[in-house]
């Protein structure tokens, strides 16, 4: 118990294929590459990004006292 065996695998593997289809199965995974791709190349660009003419500023917050 708690572990699969290699017909748990194949026929979950059945199951995604009647749901999928052999076309979509390989296009779902294309969209999760170009998703990645994505993320890296934003995430590349935001630290590449020069960030002048930005001072970092404390704010002081007095919060009103309860009378």
């Amino acid at each position: 118990m708690g572990s699969f065996s290699i017909w748990h695998w194949l026929i979950v593997l059945v199951v995604v294929l009647l749901l999928f289809g052999r076309g979509k199965i390989p296009e779902l995974m294309g969209d999760v590459a170009k998703g990645i791709k994505n993320f890296k190349k934003g995430m590349n660009d935001d630290d590449s990004t020069p960030q002048t003419g930005v001072d970092s500023k404390t704010v002081e917050h007095k919060s009103d006292e309860v009378r």
